[in-house]
């Protein structure tokens, strides 16, 4: 019965064919296998379910601004470590390291630019950069473009993605809510219209100070958006909460959200605001 007897070299396992790490990325949201160049020219949004995932400062400003516009300014500052905090590391250590892990020297990107040959002031967070915490240069540099705009005489831009406050400098870092929205209020004053843009996440005192400030108050689909997070509140309240609780769609439908903005029509979406508000005020 011969043929019924294997030659040892088959019973070895074929080789595999390796695919080269990073080619294909799993969907957060629905599981979907997805071809990374594929993503990458549907502005990172899920072909299948539509998710947008998380992307970085810079490809923000490559979607929204006119191709070569950005100048920054201000990027040279940094934070210090004005209350020596340490948790599991100390918070110095803990800045460097991010600093040399993302390439960034903070948590938002400021400068000028052109969207859609509109001249405006944009100052966009990035969330990888210490959970896009708001601290004491963030702040500043939040407060200082917003000056910018004003000498300038152009509409502000702001685009969150953020933890909320960073807590590693305590009391400075909450300091910046009153100072943010305090120079916010004098554009207002000045009839220059500001532009907020909440995406995954915005909470904490980002939330409840600059992010909701806006004339007009845009989210991404599906972003998380609140003070507190969820497992807090249920926590505090001791009871569930109702479906899609603190996402864009439940905070639009409660009053607290102009409208909400695929990542793939944003620029034209707030290129047509401007062209609004340029209307109603012509300089």
């Amino acid at each position: 019965m011969d043929w019924f007897k294997r030659k040892k070299q088959n019973l070895q396992p074929t080789q595999k064919t390796e695919l080269p790490d990073g080619l294909w990325i799993k969907c957060e949201n629905c599981g979907e296998i997805i071809y990374k160049k594929e993503l990458e020219k549907r502005l990172w949004v899920c072909p299948k379910c539509d998710y947008h995932f998380r992307i970085s400062s810079k490809q923000y400003i490559d979607i929204l601004f006119d191709e070569g516009s950005f100048e920054e300014f201000n990027a040279d500052m940094m934070s210090t470590d004005p209350l020596n905090f340490t948790d599991s590391k100390p918070y110095s250590e803990k800045y460097k390291a991010t600093v040399k892990k993302t390439g960034l020297k903070e948590a938002v990107i400021t400068g000028t630019a052109k969207l859609e040959k509109h001249p405006v002031v944009g100052a966009i967070m990035d969330f990888k950069f210490l959970g896009g915490s708001m601290g004491s240069v963030v702040g500043e540099k939040v407060a200082r473009a917003v000056d910018k705009a004003l000498d300038l005489k152009v509409p502000m831009i702001i685009l969150s993605s953020s933890g909320g406050a960073r807590m590693h400098e305590g009391v400075l870092s909450l300091m910046q809510m009153a100072k943010t929205s305090a120079k916010l209020a004098r554009l207002a004053e000045n009839k220059i219209p500001y532009i907020s843009i909440l995406t995954n996440p915005t909470t904490g005192g980002t939330t409840a100070s600059y992010a909701m400030l806006g004339d007009i108050n845009l989210a991404e689909p599906g972003a998380l958006i609140g003070f507190a997070g969820p497992r807090v509140i249920k926590q505090t309240i001791g009871q569930d909460l109702p479906p899609g609780f603190q996402r864009s769609e439940f905070v639009q439908e409660h009053g607290f959200l102009d409208m909400i903005v695929h990542r793939h029509q944003l620029k034209q979406r707030v290129a047509a605001l401007l062209d609004f508000f340029e209307h109603q005020n012509p300089h």
